[in-house]
């Protein structure tokens, strides 16, 4: 077995590996670049190398300066984590040149499954079902516009080393393929190194489902069930969960047996995972299509190793150390369900625009996630009647997001014998989870977590392109959720007036606090009066205990049903003092509560509100980013979603298309510049 192993990665995934080598008695090494000179995975570590400034460019893609750290620290074996260099044949050519081993597949399964074009052809000819389409390189966009005439619209163009979301378009017509192909060649080139791009069939009706596969250097290779990543936006997966709603035994066995299939043609060991676009609309089984293999570890691990209980890590590297797998395919059980929702550094309410920024709080929910059993396949919780709680993440409270690397501040994991038990404890879980700085997608989540359609498991790629085509404005909230924060944001002004008028000094003798309230909620007014033992919302008593401390920023309430036999909900609300009253945010979605006394609230009526001033007349930058274009110049005349600028952010590219008519007066700025959210770029008239 190794002694010291160095992970070529960064984040959540250096400390995840970090902490299965613990656990086996191997030493660490960490690497990292000038932005995370702090990073807990550095502080994690045994050891710690700097590569260099902040772009990966220049640090984490520099493959020399892993191996020039692994020599001076003398590991004796490199995991990849996924990611960065874990897909380049090269890195792991170069690993067995040093004499280093590489914790993942032989370099010719690299090179054959890294290349999306090439894989497809491979998988075809291993009897894998793959998707129409056009596997040769394409030239131009007149020919990507003649192909995907051919093809047949909806056609999706692809980089061919694209991954993670990157490099990719939707195409509906032929002004879509126009205006895209080039942009998908350039994020390839930009991202990957490669502006290849192929074209092919957009599957309606289309579910996201992977195989994850295990194999050893014996030639034993196994598949350990599905994951679901139906939830995408643009591309980048938002929720996984193990196994899928809608995959039975046999289709299963199928999309095993035929993963198993390539892997084995290409030689394959250590683990990874096959891709497959499945079509929700074939109930016969076989409407499964490849897509690609990711020659890696996956974000989206955990849920697998939840329903099987084996650490994937711990069997990458005793894999990469020569042993052989401790079981066969008929071992192979899943139990229970796993749910994964990613957490990540954007704004769901401006349209999911990345967010960059300092961690002013971090906290994430209390984990009871339990360790790896010795004996993988069975029920693997310390909590087997109920749920346990996983967290993944490599930020900490007063860290860093930067705008060089990916927004993904944490991943949240949930196993429970069933679906439903998953999905509510990560609703719970969710509203536990305390983030304040940058932007994020807290709400988002949980908000999908309640969502009917995906409790139903009634999924496709475009669930939520299709449920929330207006944008995303929060979770609805319930009459009976209503009444529950009025009555919070009331009980919290009276513990507040209470301390209040604690304080020595005052003039005259101590008055009571406030007992009666009026609490507005979206608009509308709620009359709270509180007793000693009781709450009543608008003249009806509310069965419902509150804790709360002046200065907590958690409050956790406990509402019990009329009926006295319905179980009681538990409610956690993230509370935060704004003007005139708190915003508490829970279930997927931030209340603000006005919060007056009683006597006070009718004269409110006569304050005048600002209104906010127009700004319509300039295009802001709607993220921190790059401006990497400019499409017009001073006098132009523009029209109602024009194209005027490209800002590049978190490695994607973002076209900036006109609101409203009119001439260009001025520019504000220059490709090239690092712009913040809201810079003017440039001023309409």
């Amino acid at each position: 077995m190794f002694t010291k192993i160095l992970i070529a990665n960064r984040g959540e995934i250096a400390c995840r590996v970090i902490r299965t080598a613990r656990r086996m008695g191997i030493k660490t090494v960490a690497v990292y670049s000038d932005a995370d000179a702090r990073s807990p995975h550095v502080l994690l570590a045994d050891e710690a190398v700097r590569l260099g400034p902040a772009p990966a460019s220049e640090s984490y893609l520099k493959a020399e300066l892993i191996l020039l750290a692994a020599k001076e620290t003398g590991a004796d074996c490199i995991h990849p984590g996924y990611g960065f260099l874990s897909e380049r044949e090269s890195f792991a050519k170069a690993c067995a040149e040093a004499g280093i081993a590489f914790v993942g597949p032989p370099p010719n399964a690299i090179a054959a499954m890294g290349d999306k074009i090439e894989s497809k052809k491979l998988a075809k000819a291993a009897g894998v079902n793959v998707v129409p389409g056009y596997l040769g390189e394409i030239a131009d966009t007149e020919e990507a516009v003649r192909i995907a005439a051919e093809i047949g619209f909806p056609v999706m163009m692809k980089a061919s080393a694209g991954g993670g979301g990157k490099g990719m378009r939707l195409a509906y017509s032929e002004k879509d393929v126009r205006e895209g192909f080039e942009a998908t060649k350039r994020e390839g080139l930009a991202s990957f190194g490669d502006d290849r791009v192929f074209i092919e069939k957009f599957i309606e009706q289309p579910r996201h489902i992977e195989i994850q596969v295990l194999g050893d250097q014996h030639g034993n290779i196994v598949y350990l069930g599905e994951r679901e990543c139906s939830v995408q936006r643009r591309h980048q997966k938002v929720v996984e969960e193990a196994p899928s709603p809608f995959v039975t035994p046999e289709m299963r066995r199928a999309m095993g047996d035929q993963a198993v299939a390539l892997a084995r043609a290409v030689g394959y060991y250590s683990a990874g995972t096959v891709e497959l676009i499945v079509s929700g609309a074939d109930t016969s089984g076989q409407g499964f299509y490849f897509l690609e293999m990711n020659t890696r570890l996956q974000v989206e691990h955990p849920v697998t190793e939840a329903v099987t209980g084996l650490d994937l890590v711990e069997q990458m590297i005793r894999v990469a150390a020569g042993e052989k797998l401790g079981f066969t395919q008929k071992d192979v059980r899943l139990n229970g369900w796993a749910i994964e929702n990613r957490v990540y550094a954007e704004d769901p309410y401006r349209g999911f625009l990345p967010s960059i920024g300092r961690l002013v709080r971090y906290g994430a929910p209390e984990q009871n996630a339990p360790d790896y059993p010795e004996e993988p396949f069975v029920a693997a919780s310390s909590a087997a009647d109920g749920a346990y709680v996983r967290v993944d993440d490599g930020v900490a409270e007063g860290g860093e997001v930067s705008r060089f690397y990916d927004p993904m501040i944490a991943k949240l994991i949930t196993w429970a014998p069933t679906r439903e038990q998953a999905i509510d404890a990560q609703i719970a879980a969710i509203d536990e989870f305390e983030i304040d700085g940058p932007g994020h997608n807290l709400d988002f989540l949980s908000a999908l977590m309640q969502h009917p359609r995906f409790r139903e498991g009634q999924l496709t790629t475009g669930f939520i392109a299709e449920e929330y085509p207006d944008g995303f404005h929060g979770a609805p909230a319930s009459a009976g959720l209503t009444r529950a924060l009025a009555a919070i944001a009331a009980f919290v002004a009276t513990a507040e007036a209470d301390r209040a008028r604690r304080i020595d000094g005052q003039l005259g003798k101590r008055l009571l606090p406030p007992a009666d309230w009026v609490v507005r909620i979206a608009g509308a007014d709620h009359a709270v009066e509180l007793a000693e033992d009781e709450i009543a919302v608008d003249g009806t008593l509310l069965d419902m205990d509150v804790a709360y401390t002046p200065g907590d920023r958690l409050i956790e309430a406990t509402l019990y049903a009329e009926d006295g036999e319905t179980p009681a909900e538990r409610l956690v609300v993230k509370l935060a003092r704004v003007r005139a009253g708190y915003k508490l945010t829970t279930r997927g979605a931030s209340h603000v509560a006005r919060v007056l006394p009683a006597h006070v609230a009718p004269y409110a009526e006569h304050l005048i509100e600002k209104v906010p001033p127009d700004l319509s007349r300039f295009l802001l930058c709607p993220m921190p980013g790059l401006l990497t274009q400019l499409h017009v110049k001073p006098g132009d005349r523009v029209e109602i979603g024009q194209p005027l600028a490209v800002v590049e952010a978190m490695k994607m590219e973002n076209i900036l298309r006109a609101e409203k008519a009119g001439q260009v007066k001025a520019l504000q700025a220059q490709p090239g510049d690092s712009l913040a959210v809201d810079a003017v770029i440039l001023e309409i008239e």
